[in-house]
């Protein structure tokens, strides 16, 4: 695992002797952590974040909790944008494990099973880690990609669809009704707005995920 030191693993479970354990555990591999004793407390804090955590982070959730069951807040944290960038390890009993199964077919990371061996939970939550980084940095260049597209004048976009589609700079004039130098211009203005010296360059971070 790639070392990121603002990770963080949240744990939700109402026994504050598995939270403090878990701690304990993470502290091992010099994970920081952070634990609720319910749903509904990691609820409150989840549901005004407005976008992905900037660091890594994943959650270990225990299946079965009073009032909201960890399931319950499963289901709630997928109607987020950005929940993929928060994977979810559920931690079950063994009568749990065939509806924790269905939740991993659904989205969730994992699912480790009561009582779990340390060192295969940890590994698992740092691989959650890895896979938390990745999906935030595919996010930021999401945003970045986006943000420079909105940054394009309506001729400009024009003139990007076109080259994309690998017009030379005199068919693009012709289908826009415009001078090659005007379609010059815009190319380079495009260029430069979107980061990129070419038009297979431009292609790539169009078909970025």
């Amino acid at each position: 695992m790639t070392q990121y030191p603002d990770a963080k693993v949240y744990l939700i479970d109402d026994d504050a002797g598995v939270r403090e354990a878990l701690a304990w555990l993470l502290r091992t591999r010099r994970l920081l952590s952070e634990g609720y004793a319910s749903a509904e407390a990691f609820e409150s804090q989840a549901v005004v974040w407005a976008e992905a955590p900037e660091a890594p982070c994943c959650v270990l959730l225990d299946v079965r909790m009073p009032e909201m069951s960890g399931l319950a807040l499963f289901e709630r944290l997928l109607a987020l944008p950005w929940q993929a960038a928060m994977p979810v390890i559920f931690l079950s009993g063994h009568a749990d494990v065939a509806t924790a199964v269905d939740a991993v077919k659904r989205g969730a990371f994992d699912f480790c099973e009561k009582p779990f061996s340390d060192n295969a939970l940890v590994d698992r939550v740092e691989q959650a880690l890895d896979r938390s980084a990745q999906v935030q940095a595919q996010q930021r260049a999401r945003r970045e990609l986006q943000q420079r597209l909105n940054g394009l004048t309506d001729r400009e976009r024009d003139v990007m669809d076109l080259v994309v589609a690998g017009l030379p700079n005199k068919l693009v004039a012709d289908q826009l009704n415009i001078s090659v130098r005007t379609v010059e211009v815009h190319r380079s203005r495009v260029f430069d707005k979107m980061g990129v010296k070419s038009a297979v360059e431009l292609a790539n971070v169009l078909r970025a995920p």
